[in-house]
């Protein structure tokens, strides 16, 4: 059983085939799936497919891209609906700055501000948040330590393998691993995933994007969370029904909600 903590699926590349997709994720293992909120206009179709399946669940925050969206009165709105079990995605993204230096400054600055409001926001609320980390190591980790978020946890989608971050697993932090991990040029990540506590490690896809191999180039869905489970089972030298037992209790534990999912049913 496999847990993907990480699926867009309110991306309208799943507009066409939603249903065959969620079937053919169950039917391979996938029990659970969380939807991440990244841009406003998509939380109420994350609701809606939150409603439409018992074992999807979602998240309400803007994406660092996003953050002139930021409204706190609307995401209170959603963060309200049970099924809404996290805060994010949320973070610093500093991949595509102003080239100029003052507006790159405020950029940077907007960036931040909004990341410690989504940080208040989550330990007033008590939900973990789904963090979005991307050239940004030093910014992230420092408002996550200085914001006390390990007091309510999350997870480091997509963690990026710095080592630099490997701590914040000290903190309530888990890390969510997904379809890079197979890629060719994923050496870093192969060499520091062994030095992740293992009752830290969660599967997710980022789905449709960030494809693992053999599927690379073509949309990405929950269903290959197979291929990364296998992939990791490789490196940490454990079978993929391990793999398989281990983040998915990892992911029951962060996420309470998702314990009410009736798995046998699914």
């Amino acid at each position: 059983m496999i847990i993907d903590t990480h699926c867009h699926l309110d991306d309208t590349q799943f507009a066409d085939d939603l249903d065959e997709v969620v079937l053919r994720a169950s039917k391979g293992g996938v029990k659970g799936i969380v939807i991440p909120g990244a841009d406003l206009h998509d939380l109420e179709r994350a609701q809606t497919l939150a409603h439409r399946y018992e074992h999807i669940f979602f998240a309400a925050g803007v994406h660092p891209y996003h953050h002139d969206q930021y409204d706190e009165t609307v995401l209170r709105r959603f963060l309200e609906d049970e099924k809404c079990i996290a805060i994010g995605e949320c973070g610093l993204d500093y991949f595509r700055l102003p080239e100029e230096a003052e507006a790159m400054v405020q950029e940077k600055e907007r960036q931040k501000e909004i990341f410690r409001c989504h940080v208040r926001l989550a330990k007033e609320l008590q939900k973990p948040l789904i963090v979005h980390i991307r050239d940004a190591n030093d910014d992230s980790k420092r408002i996550l330590l200085e914001e006390d978020a390990g007091v309510i946890g999350g997870i480091l989608h997509c963690y990026n393998a710095s080592k630099h971050l490997l701590d914040l697993a000290d903190h309530g932090f888990y890390f969510g691993i997904g379809g890079v991990l197979t890629f060719k040029n994923a050496k870093s990540l192969v060499e520091v995933l062994p030095l992740i506590p293992k009752d830290k490690l969660l599967i997710e896809t980022d789905a449709p994007y960030l494809t693992p191999v053999p599927f690379r180039g073509q949309r990405n869905e929950p269903f290959y969370t197979r291929f990364v489970a296998e992939k990791m089972a490789e490196v940490l030298e454990m079978s993929v029904t391990d793999i398989h037992d281990l983040t998915t209790k990892n992911a029951l534990f962060l996420f309470k909600a998702l314990e009410k999912i009736k798995f046998d049913t699914i």
